[in-house]
Parts: C-alpha cells; sequence; structure tokens
C-alpha cells in the first residue's frame, strides 16, 4: 500500500472552501493518511502556495505527529505542542499554526499539502521555521504524499 493523504474537505485540485481560508473561519482542513511504511517513527507536514507574488509562502508546518496516529482533526489548535506530541512551527504570516490560503486578488493559487514519513522524531524547538524543519528532515524521509487545492479572491 503506497503513502496517500487526503481530506474530505475538498477534492485534490479542487477549490478549497473559503472556512479554511483568511476568506473564512482561517481553520485547517481535517487530513487522513494511509500506508504509513513500517519503520517511520513520525510524521512532518509543510503546507504552502507556489504561486505567492514574492515566491513560495509557507501557510502550516507541522512535525512529530506520532506515526501510528491516522489523521488531523479539523481546526487544530494553534498551540506549539499538541496534546499528541506534535510541533507546530511559525508559518509566512509569522503566526503558529495554519494561516489558511489568503493570495492577492486575481489568479487562483495551488496549495500543497505535504506529509512525510521520517525515520525519527525532530528534536526541534517549538516555532521552528520551515527551513529548520526541512533541514531537520534531511536524509530522514522514507516517503511523502500530497494533497492539493485551490483558491482565489
Amino acid at each position: 500500500m503506497s503513502f496517500a493523504l487526503e481530506t474530505t474537505a475538498f477534492q485534490n485540485g479542487g477549490e478549497i472552501p473559503k472556512r479554511h481560508t483568511c476568506s473564512g473561519a482561517d481553520v485547517s482542513p481535517a487530513l487522513s493518511w494511509s500506508g504509513v511504511p513500517k519503520g517511520a517513527q513520525s510524521l512532518a507536514l509543510i503546507v504552502d502556495d507556489p504561486d505567492a507574488p514574492g515566491g513560495t509562502w509557507t501557510h502550516w508546518v507541522l512535525w512529530n505527529i506520532p506515526a501510528h496516529s491516522p489523521s488531523l482533526p479539523e481546526d487544530v489548535p494553534k498551540n506549539e505542542s499538541l496534546r499528541d506530541g506534535g510541533r507546530q512551527g511559525k508559518n509566512d504570516f509569522g503566526r503558529i499554526g495554519y494561516g489558511g490560503p489568503c493570495p492577492p486578488p486575481g489568479k487562483p493559487h495551488r496549495y500543497y499539502f505535504r506529509i512525510y514519513a521520517l525515520d525519527t522524531s525532530l528534536a526541534l524547538k517549538a516555532s521552528a521555521s520551515r527551513g529548520e524543519l526541512e533541514d531537520a528532515m534531511k536524509r530522514h524521509v522514507l516517503t511523502q504524499a500530497e494533497w492539493m487545492g485551490t483558491f482565489r479572491r
């Protein structure tokens, strides 16, 4: 079974509902995954917009999700540390946790939700940046999966 990520909030390649954007409640969508490989010790998640005017914009960084966990609920609390041991870093809005799509008016932007199966837990401080997370993940990624949505204002 291959590693797969999905959400019931929107179809892969479909429009992200306003509820999950700055035009709505700005809450994270529920996510689920399957096929976590044997040997995975933790999972990490990065959500970004490669179509942002100034270059890729990071909307969410989360790591140390337990490998046995099958999902994240909608509206993950915007705390540095989660009850299951997960840690959240700063997004490019300068805030902890999820920051939903908020593109300038115009063409639709793509938002990639990428989950990584890692062979270790990461010794990163809560509030770490995407760059710090990516550096810590080097040589530890067993596999990854993604789901993409679009949004325009």
